[in-house]
């Protein structure tokens, strides 16, 4: 890759990916419907098929979710897009956090403190709905990827401190007896 070409690509990538750092209340999964936009829709970096191949990657792989990010810059510019990827989505919501956890602390129990803390729940839990429901969307999926989702959804409401592996048992049975029942 040419140097001016690098050098544009990975300045795309800060573009991307600096304001998806700033903005991801609730996390990495908040943005997930942004970024799928943004890779697939506005600046073409790779097909739909690709980014549902990159996010379940991303997913698999240990470590944080936001690995969504450091997996599109590899796929655009290799390791250099990969560093560059990485650090736009983790320095600078690092940066802030250290700054407003100072302010933050300083604060506590105040009316104002509370009521700020209070509304930003539903809007971290809003973001990550619309990023659930951009994979979901992409992957082209069916009523039974639905209703487990939703099932496991209820069950993580109900019992928050469940197993992850009894969720996966109970995933895997529903789609063995799905496909069973399709034959």
């Amino acid at each position: 890759m040419r140097e001016d070409s690098a050098l544009t690509t990975y300045l795309a990538l800060m573009a991307v990916f600096v304001p998806f750092s700033l903005v991801s209340i609730g996390g990495g999964p908040s943005v997930f419907a942004p970024m799928q936009r943004e890779a697939v829709d506005v600046r073409n970096w790779m097909s739909a098929r690709e980014f549902i191949e990159i996010f379940a990657i991303a997913r698999v792989a240990p470590g944080p979710g936001s690995m969504l990010a450091t997996l599109i810059g590899w796929k655009v510019s290799g390791w250099g897009g990969a560093l560059v990827a990485t650090a736009a989505i983790f320095v600078p919501s690092s940066l802030l956090c250290l700054g407003v956890s100072n302010v933050w602390n300083r604060y506590r129990g105040r009316s104002w403190h509370k009521a700020l803390e209070t509304g930003l729940a539903p809007i971290g839990t809003g973001l990550m709905f619309a990023g659930v429901l951009a994979i979901f969307r992409l992957a082209g999926a069916g009523p039974l990827a639905w209703g487990t989702a939703i099932v496991v959804a209820g069950l993580l409401t109900w019992r928050p401190k469940m197993h992850p592996f009894a969720l996966l048992l109970l995933g895997a049975v529903a789609f063995n007896v799905a496909l069973l029942a399709g034959r």
